[in-house]
């Protein structure tokens, strides 16, 4: 089998050093370059399996270059996790998770960890992958294998998060999920190291607006508890 390949994007070659010196230890392929349009450039060339980028960088920083990776259809499919020692705060990692990442990472981490983390979000990929059978519950149509969300036949565009939970919500319709089980399921975060219900609630106000006044109804918050979804 093939090694992974990961594409990484820092303008610190301290960390790409780093990084690519202890990914490369542990059998991954590595691509990588300091500046974000090479990075977009790359992409396409060498069809990497995740990357790794810089949420601050000159010209086209990660936040740009995600958000333009995943509203292309060659290349939403591709794991995405941004990497930030300044950006730090909720509303920092909610920007992250909004323009499509699929992790967050703060800077200094540990390599060890990283590398679980990138590990955890193949994991969810793959289990996604498996799902090709596909989800319709009150109008909404899940396919999980082409990643694609249609309501009467309309497609609608979700980033990846949003994608995940209104999955979650519809295979569970009826049961409450508590946000714990959200952030663990969907952002793939140990509870005991972050339980914050902000997170899901952004997450949760973005998707009731795209999914419209009907269906945004059928997300029903339950204080104290979590969300459901009424079929």
């Amino acid at each position: 089998m093939p090694s992974r390949k990961i594409l990484l994007v820092d303008d610190d070659t301290a960390i790409l050093s780093l990084v690519k010196r202890y990914m490369s230890a542990h059998g991954f392929s590595i691509v990588m370059t300091d500046n974000g349009s090479e990075a977009l450039f790359l992409v396409r060339e060498s069809r990497p399996d995740l990357i790794l980028v810089d949420a601050e960088m000159p010209g086209l920083d990660g936040y740009s270059v995600c958000r333009v990776l995943k509203q292309e259809a060659a290349t939403r499919a591709i794991p995405i996790i941004i990497m930030s020692g300044n950006k730090i705060e909720e509303k920092d990692i909610l920007s992250g998770f909004e323009r499509g990442a699929d992790d967050y990472v703060l800077k200094p981490f540990s390599l060890p960890v990283l590398k679980a983390r990138i590990e955890a979000v193949w994991r969810r990929y793959e289990a996604s992958a498996r799902s090709d059978g596909k989800l319709k519950k009150a109008g909404i149509e899940i396919d999980p294998s082409g990643r694609t969300v249609k309501i009467s036949d309309n497609e609608i565009q979700l980033t990846r998060k949003e994608f995940d939970l209104l999955a979650t919500l519809l295979s569970k319709a009826g049961r409450v999920l508590s946000v714990a089980y959200l952030l663990e399921t969907v952002w793939g975060y140990d509870p005991a190291d972050y339980n914050d219900p902000g997170t899901v609630e952004v997450h949760v106000s973005h998707l009731r607006k795209k999914l419209g006044n009907r269906l945004a109804k059928r997300i029903v918050n339950v204080p104290g508890n979590g969300y459901k979804f009424e079929a």
